[in-house]
């Protein structure tokens, strides 16, 4: 594919640096997923520069016009993007069930969804997770802000900034993988032949260094709350499922308890029922607790890069 055939096929000139490529791509990416529109621009910028170091005497606009021939040009680029999400969304998505279901069979179909437990997991995991994120937020600020005075304060506080990005990016693999819900897999995108200064201002200029920080404090309430809802609920539905059992047991004299014998035919089964109901309906809480957080890391971890 020549660069001529590209630029008549996409309509728009071809870019002739890297920052004028990513535009484009960044253009063309407008209305897709956040996440995806990150991983693009950070694949497409190593890609670029990889090209360019390896090509010394050659000048960027032409090793830019070489690469929209071979690596495509920024629409192309933006297809095979989307068109690849659709592909692995399709096949990590568990099978939708088909529509008509009676209320029963959706009621007990959550059972079949592998993302209630991910959503179980997650309400598990996000105590401890939330105990970190809350220390790590609360001990790196305060000692950044208290150290500013002297020198060392200043490299202290960008570690952390660059520290809190960097486990936004962990947490968005712990939330893609057990929640479902799409979060980048590269870093932020910055423009990398801007200084220093104006890239180490991006840190404090873009709101997603406030927004995951904020996102970090929240997880200590929020954990706390999913690991006590989680627990709660757990025990008390198994807890009535196995009462059947209790119940026998007092019947047959291994277990005494007064009232117990008389009641046990009407109870067992009773408890049971409402033991299975409120697993089931504990499962469906799981699930929407999984993407009610899915959406809110979302929101909070991952910034539109297309403006």
């Amino acid at each position: 594919m020549n660069t001529e055939h590209t630029a008549a096929a996409t309509g728009q000139p071809l870019p002739a640096t890297i920052p004028e490529y990513l535009e484009q791509l960044r253009q063309a990416l407008r209305g897709a997923d956040p996440a995806l529109v990150q991983d693009a621009l950070y694949d497409a910028e190593e890609y670029l520069r990889a090209e360019l170091a390896e090509q010394p005497g050659r000048a960027e606009a032409e090793v830019v016009a070489a690469v929209a021939g071979s690596y495509g040009a920024p629409e192309e680029v933006a297809d095979i993007y989307r068109q690849t999400e659709v592909t692995v969304n399709r096949a990590l998505r568990p099978p939708q069930p088909p529509r008509g279901r009676s209320l029963a069979a959706r009621f007990f179909g959550v059972a079949a969804d592998p993302y209630t437990y991910g959503g179980l997991f997650y309400m598990l995991l996000s105590l401890a997770t939330g105990i970190f994120y809350f220390t790590w937020v609360v001990a790196g600020a305060s000692l950044s802000a208290g150290l500013l005075v002297l020198i060392v304060g200043i490299p202290l506080l960008l570690l952390f900034l660059m520290s809190v990005r960097l486990l936004s990016l962990v947490e968005g693999r712990i939330v893609e993988v057990l929640l479902g819900e799409r979060m980048p897999r590269r870093p932020p995108y910055t423009q990398r032949d801007r200084s220093w200064l104006k890239r180490i201002g991006e840190l404090f200029t873009d709101g997603r260094t406030w927004t995951t920080m904020l996102y970090f404090l929240l997880m200590l309430p929020l954990g706390a709350a999913y690991f006590s809802v989680a627990v709660a609920l757990l025990s008390t539905s198994l807890s009535l499922i196995a009462a059947p059992v209790a119940l026998l047991l007092g019947a047959t004299g291994a277990i005494v308890l007064d009232g117990v014998l008389p009641a046990a035919p009407v109870l067992g089964p009773l408890c049971f029922a409402a033991g299975v109901a409120l697993l089931f309906a504990t499962l469906h809480l799981f699930r929407g607790v999984g993407r009610f957080h899915g959406w809110l890391a979302k929101h909070l971890l991952v910034r539109d890069p297309v403006v």
